[in-house]
């Protein structure tokens, strides 16, 4: 197929040095390469429009890919200009594997941790009724709380103090650093009862914003306890995150719009206008019982 391949659009030179290059990078399919050779073919095109041999060790170089797909692709989609990027990529480490240094080491990323089951807090909350001191029960009480039901992490947490639990907009929110988080119905009432009883102090404890292993040194000093395992703060914050996704049925929406990501919805969501605190309590949080 690729040395029997004709385009129309592209002169007989383009067209050569595109069929001897593809062949030299052994696609797998068919389908890629007629996408190979549909690159190369205007790469092969751009070269002797500026004056270029069809040399594949001088057109596969990396900078003159560069400058084809910045140069001679002006007007076309992000997608395509990746795409005809990626394609003219795999064949230059193939064909002249020396003008092209190795990929760079994949980093790895930051994953959300499993979610803890309805048991599992539960069974945190009755751990922190069994302390045996009150601050110990409201600290630990309040770590659940912020964690599980206002998705806080543990910077978050640490600036958070009692006075920061407020009863407004119809429902309990928790300030924390520049905004303002409702609370779930189920963790309102502890939350309020930790927040009274630590007043103007911070919820976890320590008398400075910027002090360190707040959370370590609450969780080593847990009294009793001994068959669950340690409290994970990110646990507690996927916990949060995957109550609201099901309320919002934000699986239902990857599928039905075809995301595999959410960067692209993370563009969408910044042309939109920021909900407003009572918008933000009717969709997060949850009517506030009272006392």
């Amino acid at each position: 197929m690729i040395a029997a391949w004709r385009p129309r659009r592209h002169s007989e030179g383009a067209a050569r040095f595109a069929r001897q290059v593809v062949l030299a990078a052994c696609p797998a399919t068919a389908s890629h390469a007629r996408s190979l050779l549909w690159c190369c073919a205007a790469l092969g095109g751009f070269g002797e429009l500026v004056g270029l041999e069809p040399d594949a060790a001088v057109l596969l170089s990396p900078s003159f890919v560069e400058r084809f797909v910045t140069d001679a692709m002006t007007g076309r989609s992000p997608t395509r200009l990746r795409s005809v990027r990626t394609n003219l990529r795999f064949v230059g480490r193939r064909v002249v594997p020396k003008a092209w240094p190795p990929d760079p080491l994949a980093l790895p990323r930051n994953r959300s941790k499993a979610p803890y089951a309805s048991a599992e807090i539960s069974a945190y909350l009755r751990l922190a009724d069994a302390q045996p001191t009150e601050l110990r029960r409201y600290r630990l009480s309040a770590l659940v709380c912020l964690g599980a039901g206002a998705g806080l992490s543990g910077p978050d947490m640490r600036s958070v103090r009692g006075s920061d639990v407020e009863c407004r907009s119809g429902g309990l929110v928790v300030s924390a650093r520049g905004r303002v988080v409702p609370v779930l119905t189920a963790f309102q009432s502890r939350l309020t009862d930790a927040a009274r009883y630590c007043g103007e102090r911070f919820l976890i404890g320590g008398a400075q914003e910027s002090r360190k292993n707040l959370t370590s040194n609450l969780l080593h000093n847990l009294s009793g306890g001994t068959d669950l395992p340690r409290i994970e703060l990110g646990r507690l914050r996927a916990t949060w995150l995957c109550t609201q996704a099901e309320a919002f049925s934000l699986a239902a929406l990857f599928a039905a719009g075809g995301f595999s990501h959410s960067q692209y919805l993370g563009d969408i969501v910044a042309m939109l206008c920021p909900p407003v605190e009572d918008e933000l309590v009717r969709l997060l949080g949850g009517r506030y019982a009272g006392d």
